[in-house]
């Protein structure tokens, strides 16, 4: 007598979410009447979040934490999807996660304290430069794949750039004797942006010893940073990494790779860069964007006021003597 061998962990999971999302759509159809298009909808974005769960972040649906909705939402916004599309997602994930508790598939419902802001107005995770540190040192250079990861995460810290301007990265983009690298922004916008020692170093090995055993004569074209099969790495991709590294550094908090463009320019700001700067090398058309992007805390603040302010400046001299 033929048995089956038993199913892997993962393909269960995944097995046991799509069950649960088929029962919550029969539940709209039948019990609620809903429109055949808002069901479409609600499919269409319970599939992102499916592919989230089980090739990004890998987490059994029976186990989601309200930090994994949140890490969903943050990919979204890597994603470069439209407020409202987010907006709508997240609603459906809060009915899906309010059925299943209801249903006694869950416990609890991790979505239940969560609510829409816009990005726009959120001020972003950064990470702490140790934390940027323990990231970059968890990475084992040993292998191809590792030089690459170590390249790309140090360039992407190295220079602010988005997640989707390191992907379209070419090797012509790249000015070791200028210590620059070309980069091209949202509407194709291109700009140039110095690259410290250390991001080009592992980037030049990187290229010289990681990428001539991942690149392909037919795929690879320039693309700097490629996959396994010797493409050009994807968004998915670089999420993946991403994560990896994170979780390696014991990182427990809702960030993304857009993280590292936000910690970038804050650690910049705190060190004493000028803003204008700052927003040159983001890329930014205005000063508004920079200053709503970037956030400093307070004793930073504070001291910039103690150092620089004229008034301030007059308290430390002699009584009759102001700072040229």
């Amino acid at each position: 007598m033929n048995s089956r061998s038993p199913m892997p962990p993962e393909q269960a999971h995944d097995f046991l979410l799509e069950e649960w999302i088929g029962a919550f759509l029969e539940y709209l159809t039948v019990e609620r009447n809903v429109a055949k298009n808002t069901i479409a909808a609600y499919r269409r974005d319970l599939r992102h979040y499916q592919t989230f769960l089980t090739q990004i972040v890998k987490r059994p649906i029976d186990a989601v934490e309200t930090a994994d909705i949140h890490g969903f939402l943050g990919y979204l916004h890597e994603l470069h999807l439209a407020e409202t599309s987010i907006a709508r997602m997240l609603s459906a994930l809060r009915m899906f996660h309010r059925f299943c508790a209801a249903e006694g598939f869950l416990a609890t419902d991790p979505s239940d304290t969560i609510s829409f802001t816009r990005h726009d107005e959120k001020v972003p995770e950064v990470l702490e430069i140790h934390e940027v540190e323990a990231m970059l040192s968890s990475i084992d250079v040993s292998s191809a794949l590792g030089l690459r990861d170590k390249a790309l995460l140090e360039f992407m810290y190295a220079t602010g750039c988005r997640v989707s301007e390191a992907l379209a990265f070419t090797r012509q983009d790249y000015f070791p004797a200028e210590h620059f690298v070309r980069l091209f922004g949202k509407g194709s916008k291109e700009r140039y942006v110095p690259i410290g020692a250390e991001a080009e170093h592992w980037l030049g090995k990187y290229l010289l010893e990681g990428r001539p055993l991942l690149a392909s004569t037919f795929l690879s074209q320039e693309t700097v940073f490629l996959n396994a099969r010797g493409r050009g790495l994807s968004r998915m991709g670089a999420w993946k990494i991403f994560k990896k590294y994170i979780v390696a550094a014991g990182i427990d908090r809702p960030v993304s790779p857009h993280t590292f463009r936000h910690s970038f320019a804050t650690h910049l700001l705190e060190g004493g860069a000028d803003l204008r700067a700052v927003q040159e090398m983001l890329g930014h058309a205005a000063i508004s964007t920079t200053q709503r992007y970037t956030h400093l805390d307070r004793d930073y603040l504070r001291e910039v006021i103690t150092h620089f302010h004229p008034f301030e400046q007059r308290k430390k001299k002699p009584p009759g003597l102001l700072p040229r």
